[in-house]
């Protein structure tokens, strides 16, 4: 919502004035389910989850990158993998956040808890604790680019395969949207190719 979201929203409902938009973050298993149970009409799903009898598009790219204070023990030598990661101290999102669900999922594959210090409602807010010396943190490189870099941290791409996510636009139905979804959809569709999100 925050990296890919905010500009083209705000482009479409000043083009659009008389509609609104209900806007939720959730996890992606949970965005397909609403979508199949027909509660939402679009969604914006990592390709990590099931979208079977769901009509899908490419929308963005969204790796997630490693984070951490410059002179952190982890910053000097190889690039750590993410279960090295698992026995230093992070900086987490908000508990319910999709991507706080989406990396403690990871961490108990690896057989592992995170161990979070503190928790920060934004990307913002991770990052500067992280850039202080608070502790690790996995953001979208997203988060990264689109920030003046004011404050000192060392970011490095994660190699594992969930880390590399893609994010898709999915719906019941594409050519059963109501005229108003299909608007937001075609809003969304041009804003990915010309890059202006």
């Amino acid at each position: 919502i925050t990296e890919h979201l905010p500009e083209v929203l705000a482009d479409f409902l000043f083009r659009h004035p008389n509609l609104d938009i209900d806007l939720q973050e959730m996890p992606s298993l949970r965005i397909v389910h609403t979508l199949r149970e027909g509660a939402a009409d679009l969604g914006i799903v990592s390709d990590a989850v099931d979208t079977h009898a769901l009509d899908t598009l490419p929308f963005r790219d969204d790796p997630l990158v490693l984070i951490m204070p410059p002179d952190h023990p982890l910053a000097h030598g190889a690039t750590p993998n993410f279960s090295d990661t698992l026995h230093h101290d992070y900086v987490g999102l908000s508990a319910n956040s999709a991507l706080a669900v989406y990396l403690e999922e990871q961490a108990l594959h690896a057989g592992v808890r995170m161990q979070i210090r503190i928790r920060a409602e934004g990307f913002d807010g991770v990052i500067r604790m992280v850039a202080r010396g608070a502790g690790l943190a996995i953001v979208p490189l997203a988060a990264i680019e689109r920030r003046a870099v004011d404050q000192p941290f060392k970011c490095v791409a994660l190699q594992e395969a969930w880390a590399q996510r893609k994010l898709l636009l999915c719906a019941r139905s594409f050519a059963g949207l109501p005229g108003y979804a299909r608007a937001l959809l075609d809003a969304l569709c041009v804003a990915n190719r010309t890059g202006s999100l």
